[in-house]
């Protein structure tokens, strides 16, 4: 008799089901309404009474007034230069940060050490920091004496009274200050990477400056866009204490270092004129913001996500 063969049916495919969308997590609002409302009720109420007086003259709408006054004031001008000529500052505090962050890295013994040394500082209060380069620059102060004392007093000159040296003398204290936090964000980000990806790296034959160029850096291209947003920041709206301190609140001499903060200062309490105050503020608060939303953008474009 002959045997019928069977032929098995192929097993079917269960056909991909397609993936729901996971809609807000609705659970956490009670959690966080608190808090937000506190955010909103303080913060947007100020906001709104900030734009609301731009658009004011002594209780009486004047439109966009204030702002043409503003963006015609040759003084607002200079303080909008002056921001735009320390934004340069940020590719050296890159370059610093970056550079020894890799050395301490790199650096066997005394790790501790050398963290607290660089990372000491960027804690100290900025009027603090003010006051003791406010005496130690001056035309007879600390750091001209040494130089005279030591022969080199064709380099002595008074790096704050000078108009064409005070705002990068400023410059260069902005630096001092603000690199420890780049070198301990950066070293911090480098310790956590796997170790064995510089194993491999070393046994391909790379060396020091190929390795971190190749290996080290691309990882850190998110910390490295937070930093440079962040530090863009400083530049444009957080460098009124260093300012204030280290000229008596005048931006001298004449007007070498005023910045954008310092003239919503003048125009709100100097010269009496708050509705000024008010618009400077707000295309001070554009412009800041306009930075943190670049960063944001350039995060969810992909072109570096925090924590690469």
């Amino acid at each position: 008799m002959p045997v019928a063969t069977t032929q098995a049916a192929p097993a079917a495919v269960a056909a991909p089901q397609p993936q729901r969308r996971r809609g807000p997590n609705l659970a956490i609002v009670p959690w966080v309404a608190p808090a937000a409302l506190i955010i909103l009720a303080v913060f947007g109420y100020s906001l709104f009474e900030l734009f609301s007086q731009s658009l004011q003259y002594q209780g009486t709408w004047a439109g966009i007034e204030n702002f043409k006054l503003v963006l015609t004031d040759p003084l607002f001008l200079t303080a909008i230069w002056h921001n735009a000529l320390l934004l340069l500052v940020v590719p050296v505090l890159l370059a610093l940060s970056l550079g020894v962050a890799i050395l301490l890295l790199e650096t066997k013994r005394g790790l501790r050490g050398y963290r607290a040394a660089l990372f000491f500082p960027y804690i100290l209060p900025i009027p603090v920091v003010g006051v003791v380069f406010g005496q130690l620059l001056q035309l007879n102060g600390g750091l001209n004496e040494a130089l005279r004392s030591v022969g080199l007093a064709g380099l002595a000159s008074d790096w704050l009274g000078d108009p064409s040296r005070a705002l990068w003398t400023m410059a260069a204290i902005i630096v001092w200050k603000e690199v420890g936090f780049g070198i301990i964000l950066f070293l911090a980000r480098m310790l956590s990477l796997p170790a064995d990806v510089f194993e491999a790296a070393r046994l391909d034959g790379a060396g020091f400056f190929r390795m971190h160029w190749n290996v080290t850096i691309p990882q850190l291209r998110g910390i490295v866009l937070f930093y440079i947003v962040n530090e863009a920041i400083v530049m444009v709206s957080w460098v009124f204490n260093y300012v204030y301190v280290m000229t008596n609140g005048q931006g001298g001499p004449g007007s070498s270092t005023v910045v954008s903060e310092l003239y919503i200062y003048r125009a709100a309490f100097a010269d009496q004129t708050p509705e000024l105050a008010a618009a400077a503020a707000v295309l001070l608060f554009i412009a800041t913001l306009g930075l943190i939303v670049s960063f944001f953008r350039l995060q969810r474009s992909g072109e570096g996500a925090f924590g690469d």
